[in-house]
């Protein structure tokens, strides 16, 4: 027989104590007036969505998800991100609703974990997603909120790395014939390994001119240069669109004057495959996950049936947590200590003072209060078996 479950939780999960939960809900509501200020509405979705509908559009991968069957034997799963599920709502409850839609939201999501991984399986996301727009303003727009909310949040040292989908795959598509070896590439990337990157390119065989382009690639990082540098190496395809698309997303950058938190990436991959152009990620000093992360996604609102361009980014509340300079501000309590018989009395000046004053008010039995563990260097005491007495 196993032993019984006592204290232990899924693996991935955890308890959220009462100081950690006041500092996440505090970043939540600037995230959320920041948002909102921006014209953003917020939107709620179901926490169990059809695997078949949004489990089958998300881009997470099938074995993160944590699925379940219904009394029915219809296959569920907890939502792994928010993104498909706006998506699903906007080509359905608000089909009607003129283009673009700015949406918002605050919610939790789940991505099952490996069992050594370490790693949150259910996580909070707050973030945008802007619909039916295709101009590089769009993308800005995204990008200047993301900067504008990591500010409104306490994070003092932080860069938005924004690299394009188009540029790599179409870099590649000119340069490597064989889709497999591209694919292969593509994983050094994601991965960062340079070294297997090049190594891997040295064994294609290529030309000369054709290996030094591939290499290149590793060096395309930087600001408004790398545009430049960016189109030397591409041909008037594919990735020279993509080029073009970041010269008109950086002008807009500008003008929202928020080019000092932007770096270019150009060999930025993320591991959720509905990306088809500008992609971004917002990095804090000294961590190495990103805070946030969005991009454009011009395929997925056709799965749902409504056709069209949409970006949106997410913030992980967890990691903002760990980077925001947030303190909370120490909140004045009154304690109302009591006999027995003084109870009526002591609560109904409790209740006096939190309906008139707002304050936050504490009855207590006299006996069950220790000074030395409960009250805090702002608290006020009000001892009505002193004034009884």
């Amino acid at each position: 027989m196993s032993k019984p479950l006592g204290f232990e939780k899924p693996l991935g999960m955890r308890d959220v104590l009462p100081d950690t939960l006041e500092k996440q809900r505090w970043l939540e509501e600037r995230l959320k007036e920041c948002m909102v200020r921006w014209g953003y509405r917020e939107i709620a979705t179901p926490t169990l969505e059809y695997y078949d509908t949004v489990g089958g559009a998300s881009a997470t991968l099938d074995n993160k998800l944590f699925k379940l069957l219904d009394k029915e034997g219809k296959t569920l799963v907890l939502r792994p991100d928010m993104t498909a599920p706006i998506a699903r709502v906007a080509s359905s409850l608000l089909k009607d609703e003129p283009l673009p839609l700015r949406l918002m939201y605050t919610a939790n999501v789940f991505r099952a974990q490996a069992q050594e991984a370490g790693r949150n399986a259910e996580f909070g996301h707050t973030g945008i997603e802007y619909i039916g727009s295709d101009l590089a303003d769009a993308d800005a727009e995204a990008i200047a909120l993301a900067v504008s909310v990591l500010k409104a949040c306490g994070v003092e040292m932080f860069k938005i790395v924004i690299g394009h989908i188009g540029f790599l795959e179409g870099l590649l598509e000119e340069i490597v014939e064989n889709p497999a070896d591209r694919e292969t590439l593509k994983e050094f990337l994601h991965y960062r390994n340079y070294v297997g990157f090049r190594a891997y390119v040295k064994g294609l065989a290529l030309n000369k001119e054709n290996e030094q382009r591939l290499c290149e690639l590793l060096t395309l990082r930087g600001g408004k240069e790398l545009i430049e540098k960016a189109k030397s190496i591409t041909v008037n395809g594919r990735a020279r669109k993509a080029v073009l698309n970041l010269a008109e997303l950086w002008e807009a950058l500008e003008a929202y004057q928020v080019t000092d938190y932007i770096l270019f990436d150009l060999n930025l991959l993320s591991n959720l495959n509905y990306y088809t152009g500008v992609l971004f990620e917002g990095y804090a000093a000294n961590q190495g996950f990103p805070l946030c992360t969005g991009g454009r996604y011009n395929g997925l609102m056709a799965q749902f049936g409504r056709p069209c361009p949409a970006t949106g980014f997410a913030v992980r509340m967890d990691r903002l947590m760990d980077a925001s300079e947030y303190k909370p501000e120490p909140v004045k309590r009154v304690f109302i200590l009591y006999s027995e018989n003084q109870r009526k009395e002591a609560l109904e000046k409790a209740s006096k003072l939190r309906l008139e004053q707002g304050l936050v008010v504490i009855a207590q039995r006299k006996e069950e209060y220790d000074a030395a563990i409960h009250t805090q260097l702002q608290d006020e005491v009000i001892d009505l078996t002193k004034e009884g007495a």
